[in-house]
């Protein structure tokens, strides 16, 4: 793709992914070792939200490396974009719950400190950057075309749901979520339905290619958790409706991950031939 269509980003923006990164890895770490970490999260978390973050932040982490990776405003302008809406919602909900903070202990004035920052970077480069087309993008099918409105429609509804009426939302997750950790997962489902939009507004291959990866990662490594975590404590009712109903949620959204990545590996494909 040629440079003025999909121009590099500047290196100060490279290395605000690089520390981003690092910071994520702590947060995959509820997912690889939810005993280690745990007890240094700015919050007390139970085992199966600890479980549930660490596979988003894992998610998270491999499409912010993907940024990284590519370094270009697509699939960047994604990247940003879904980065940007989790990061000023879960920093509204964080402000909305500062019971849950010890202030006496610094995990919580550094989590305040990274996703300010967070918001602040990005939504300053999609500020100046705003007046930048999309890079050229596939013409999705029409089938694509019908889906992607109607999935994001369904995920910014849901997400919506969670943020402002979440003790009514969450009612049939398989394990207890108090209202501050579903206003944090609302941002979940408003960064994806958020992504979604973007791409199918203009769908720039880069762009499929990391939304699929995302979603992919986010249905696999919720449905992972809760079966590794539910090893461990028993607690899971798995025949319940309200559990069934969760797993078809993020089955879902893998499922439709995996679609995503098919149709970007025959874009690519296509590309590669012509």
């Amino acid at each position: 793709m040629p440079t003025s269509d999909n121009p590099p980003f500047p290196a100060a923006l490279r290395l605000f992914s690089v520390v981003v990164i690092i910071v994520l890895i702590v947060g995959a770490g509820l997912f690889f070792a939810p005993v280690l970490v745990k007890p240094r999260w700015p919050w007390a978390v139970t085992p199966f939200n600890a479980r549930f973050l660490g596979g988003f932040y894992t998610a998270e982490m491999v499409v912010m490396a993907a940024l990284l990776f590519w370094n270009r405003w697509s699939p960047g302008r994604l990247v940003l974009v879904m980065a940007f809406i989790f990061t000023v919602i879960v920093s509204a909900a964080s402000f909305i719950n500062l019971g849950y903070f010890n202030f006496e202990r610094k995990a919580p004035w550094l989590w305040f400190l990274v996703y300010l920052a967070s918001v602040a970077v990005s939504g300053l480069f999609l500020w100046r950057a705003s007046d930048r087309p999309s890079a050229k993008g596939v013409i999705l099918s029409p089938a694509w075309r019908g889906y992607m409105p109607v999935e994001s429609a369904i995920l910014g509804v849901y997400g919506v749901g969670l943020l402002l009426f979440p003790l009514t939302f969450n009612n049939f997750w398989p394990w207890p979520v108090d209202a501050f950790h579903a206003q944090v997962y609302s941002a979940i489902f408003l960064a994806g339905a958020g992504g979604i939009y973007l791409v199918w507004r203009s769908a720039p291959r880069e762009e499929l290619l990391v939304l699929g990866l995302a979603q992919f990662l986010v249905g696999l490594l919720a449905i992972l958790g809760l079966v590794i975590t539910d090893a461990a404590v028993h607690r899971i009712a798995w025949t319940a409706a309200g559990t069934l109903c969760w797993l078809a949620l993020f089955a879902w959204i893998g499922i439709s991950g995996v679609l995503k990545l098919y149709a970007a590996s025959r874009y690519f494909g296509a590309q590669s031939a012509s």
